[in-house]
């Protein structure tokens, strides 16, 4: 399992990570996705920027995903972009909630 560190950027996944804070993710080869899990991967509107978010809802292979932070305004994500396509998850991180 190869171990990909990811920084934070902004506070879209706040309470749960942080800006700034370096979070190990696991590098996506094909491996079974859940709601709940957290992905990493290029930002569909400019793919020169990483996104991390949580999957929120599957649907063939289809992932919504969103920020954590309650503030709708706080994050881009599928209300901004729709889905995310398999073929473009970097990395995942199993659920994760602030301790």
């Amino acid at each position: 399992m190869e171990k990909i560190p990811v920084k934070i950027v902004g506070d879209s996944m706040w309470p749960n990570f942080h800006d700034g804070q370096i979070v190990d993710f696991e590098k996506y080869n094909g491996q079974t996705i859940h709601v709940g899990n957290i992905i990493v991967f290029p930002n569909p509107n400019n793919t020169n920027i990483l996104l991390v978010k949580r999957v929120s809802k599957i649907v063939q292979k289809m992932y919504f995903v969103v920020g954590d932070n309650p503030d709708p305004t706080s994050s881009t994500d599928s209300h901004n972009f729709g889905t995310i396509d398999d073929s473009t998850i970097l990395a995942f991180r199993q659920n994760h909630i602030a301790e």
